[in-house]
Protein backbone atom coordinates (compact mmCIF):
# COMPACT_ATOMS: atom_id res chain seq x y z
CA UNK A 1 0.00 0.00 0.00
CA UNK A 2 1.38 3.56 -1.03
CA UNK A 3 1.23 5.50 1.95
CA UNK A 4 0.64 8.48 -0.29
CA UNK A 5 -3.15 9.03 -0.54
CA UNK A 6 -4.88 11.77 -2.53
CA UNK A 7 -5.99 14.06 0.42
CA UNK A 8 -8.88 16.34 -0.75
CA UNK A 9 -11.55 13.75 -1.66
CA UNK A 10 -11.24 12.46 2.28
CA UNK A 11 -11.50 16.38 3.05
CA UNK A 12 -14.43 17.21 0.65
CA UNK A 13 -16.36 13.73 1.68
CA UNK A 14 -16.00 15.10 5.46
CA UNK A 15 -17.33 17.98 5.02
CA UNK A 16 -20.03 17.10 2.67
CA UNK A 17 -20.56 14.20 4.96
CA UNK A 18 -21.00 17.02 8.03
CA UNK A 19 -23.68 18.83 5.48
CA UNK A 20 -25.36 15.93 4.89
CA UNK A 21 -26.05 15.74 8.84
CA UNK A 22 -26.95 19.08 9.10
CA UNK A 23 -29.22 18.97 6.05
CA UNK A 24 -31.28 15.88 7.30
CA UNK A 25 -31.66 17.76 10.69
CA UNK A 26 -33.16 20.79 9.65
CA UNK A 27 -34.90 18.80 6.55
CA UNK A 28 -36.59 16.77 9.79
CA UNK A 29 -36.93 20.05 12.27
CA UNK A 30 -37.29 23.41 10.72
CA UNK A 31 -39.53 22.35 7.62
CA UNK A 32 -41.76 20.24 8.66
CA UNK A 33 -44.59 22.26 8.84
CA UNK A 34 -43.15 24.98 6.40
CA UNK A 35 -43.15 22.35 2.98
CA UNK A 36 -45.88 19.76 2.22
CA UNK A 37 -44.51 15.98 2.42
CA UNK A 38 -43.83 15.61 -0.69
CA UNK A 39 -41.36 18.14 -0.46
CA UNK A 40 -39.86 17.07 2.85
CA UNK A 41 -39.09 13.41 1.21
CA UNK A 42 -37.39 15.22 -2.09
CA UNK A 43 -35.14 17.10 0.67
CA UNK A 44 -34.49 13.93 2.27
CA UNK A 45 -33.85 12.28 -1.21
CA UNK A 46 -31.10 15.32 -1.49
CA UNK A 47 -29.50 14.94 1.78
CA UNK A 48 -29.12 10.37 1.50
CA UNK A 49 -27.64 11.00 -1.71
CA UNK A 50 -25.81 13.72 -0.35
CA UNK A 51 -24.26 11.05 2.56
CA UNK A 52 -23.76 7.94 0.31
CA UNK A 53 -21.57 10.07 -1.97
CA UNK A 54 -19.75 11.64 0.28
CA UNK A 55 -19.03 8.37 2.09
CA UNK A 56 -18.08 7.59 -1.84
CA UNK A 57 -15.32 10.47 -1.93
CA UNK A 58 -14.21 8.96 1.54
CA UNK A 59 -13.88 5.55 -0.58
CA UNK A 60 -11.53 7.64 -2.91
CA UNK A 61 -9.51 8.93 -0.68
CA UNK A 62 -9.03 5.46 0.95
CA UNK A 63 -8.06 3.64 -2.78
CA UNK A 64 -6.34 5.84 -3.52
CA UNK A 65 -3.41 4.55 -0.93
CA UNK A 66 -3.44 1.44 -2.83
CA UNK A 67 -1.36 0.24 -5.81
CA UNK A 68 -4.52 1.58 -8.21
CA UNK A 69 -4.30 3.64 -10.80
CA UNK A 70 -4.70 6.84 -9.75
CA UNK A 71 -6.65 9.13 -12.69
CA UNK A 72 -10.05 7.10 -12.77
CA UNK A 73 -10.13 7.48 -8.82
CA UNK A 74 -9.52 11.24 -8.82
CA UNK A 75 -11.81 11.75 -11.76
CA UNK A 76 -14.14 9.43 -9.71
CA UNK A 77 -13.43 11.90 -7.22
CA UNK A 78 -14.77 14.89 -9.41
CA UNK A 79 -17.66 13.19 -10.42
CA UNK A 80 -19.01 12.53 -7.17
CA UNK A 81 -18.35 15.86 -6.08
CA UNK A 82 -19.99 17.71 -9.05
CA UNK A 83 -23.05 15.00 -8.39
CA UNK A 84 -23.56 15.89 -5.19
CA UNK A 85 -23.80 19.98 -5.97
CA UNK A 86 -26.08 19.30 -8.63
CA UNK A 87 -28.39 16.45 -7.39
CA UNK A 88 -28.34 16.95 -3.74
CA UNK A 89 -27.95 21.30 -4.21
CA UNK A 90 -30.88 21.34 -7.04
CA UNK A 91 -33.13 19.08 -4.76
CA UNK A 92 -32.67 21.78 -1.69
CA UNK A 93 -33.08 24.53 -3.98
CA UNK A 94 -36.15 23.18 -5.42
CA UNK A 95 -37.79 22.41 -2.03
CA UNK A 96 -36.63 25.39 -0.50
CA UNK A 97 -37.46 27.93 -3.16
CA UNK A 98 -40.36 26.21 -4.37
CA UNK A 99 -39.50 26.23 -8.08
CA UNK A 100 -39.88 22.62 -9.63
CA UNK A 101 -37.66 24.32 -12.79
CA UNK A 102 -34.88 23.73 -10.89
CA UNK A 103 -35.44 19.43 -11.02
CA UNK A 104 -34.18 19.84 -14.42
CA UNK A 105 -30.82 20.30 -13.42
CA UNK A 106 -31.60 16.96 -11.01
CA UNK A 107 -30.53 14.18 -13.47
CA UNK A 108 -27.55 16.15 -14.40
CA UNK A 109 -26.09 15.24 -10.93
CA UNK A 110 -27.54 11.65 -11.47
CA UNK A 111 -25.20 11.21 -14.43
CA UNK A 112 -22.49 12.24 -12.42
CA UNK A 113 -22.95 9.83 -9.66
CA UNK A 114 -23.01 6.88 -12.42
CA UNK A 115 -19.56 8.60 -14.45
CA UNK A 116 -18.28 8.41 -10.94
CA UNK A 117 -18.98 5.11 -10.05
CA UNK A 118 -18.02 3.88 -13.58
CA UNK A 119 -14.99 5.27 -13.31
CA UNK A 120 -14.55 3.18 -9.55
CA UNK A 121 -15.22 -0.05 -11.44
CA UNK A 122 -12.64 1.17 -14.73
CA UNK A 123 -10.11 1.60 -11.55
CA UNK A 124 -10.52 -1.71 -10.05
CA UNK A 125 -10.84 -3.49 -14.14
CA UNK A 126 -7.30 -1.71 -14.29
CA UNK A 127 -5.83 -2.73 -11.34
CA UNK A 128 -2.56 -4.81 -11.03
CA UNK A 129 -2.23 -8.45 -11.12
CA UNK A 130 -1.35 -9.94 -7.68
CA UNK A 131 2.57 -11.89 -8.41
CA UNK A 132 0.20 -15.12 -7.16
CA UNK A 133 -2.31 -14.36 -9.71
Amino acid sequence: MNARMLAWPMVIGGLFALMAVMAGAFGAHSLRGVVDGRGLEIFQTGANYQMYHALALILVSVLSGFSLPRRPLNLAGVFFAAGILLFSGSLYLMVLTQSPALGAITPIGGVCFIVGWVLVVITGLSAPKSPEE
